[in-house]
């Protein structure tokens, strides 16, 4: 089937080539016979609709070429599990300005070493500390998190994505706070 495919998408593909080449040239070819040499196809007469692949076409010089991701490496190692003593915490009240350290303590509950691949807070206020090192099944590790609110006021809610080998990939622990105004004297 994807032979098929394959070999229908280049038959197209030389078709267009064979069109543009004969047709398009502006009647510069040796097989036009005037300058007013009107194309014999609707292929290339007409753009490809928006769900067609033009091979012919480029992009504009201006749009960025993406290239293709490649998967997170947590997305391709062996899975392992993975147990928090707790998933949420709040600071209560808080100062502007302060800093609140909260540690979150978890256990490799799986078969697999346990890789955090990455540990990210939901703003610059919110800065994870992670074990780079695998955790072996059944040992325990820690995820620090500081919360440094600046001049944040009121109810805070902030995150933080852990990425691993587990299933699913992230893990998200949340922190909050009541952030109270401190009164500068002058």
């Amino acid at each position: 089937m994807k032979e098929n495919i394959k070999i229908g998408l280049i038959g197209v593909i030389a078709l267009t080539l064979i069109i543009n080449t004969f047709f398009m040239d502006g009647g510069s070819s040796s097989t036009s016979s005037s300058n007013n040499a009107t194309p014999q196809s609707n292929i290339a007469a007409n753009p490809a609709p928006n769900n067609v692949i033009n091979p012919i076409s480029t992009p504009p010089a201006n749009t960025p070429i993406q290239q293709p991701t490649a998967p997170l490496a947590s997305e391709t190692r062996a899975k392992t599990t993975i147990k928090f003593a707790e998933l949420n915490h709040n600071f209560g009240q808080v100062k502007q300005d302060s800093k609140n350290t909260k540690i979150f303590k978890f256990t490799n509950t799986g078969t697999e070493p346990l890789i955090i691949e990455n540990a990210k807070g939901s703003c610059g206020c919110t800065v994870p500390k992670y074990p780079k090192e695998p955790i072996a099944p059944g040992a325990t590790g820690e995820i620090e998190v500081v919360y440094s609110p600046g001049k944040q006021q009121g109810a805070q809610n902030k995150n933080v994505t852990i990425t691993a080998n587990t299933d699913p990939i992230t893990t998200t622990l949340n922190i909050s706070a009541e952030v109270q105004i401190v009164a500068t004297v002058h």
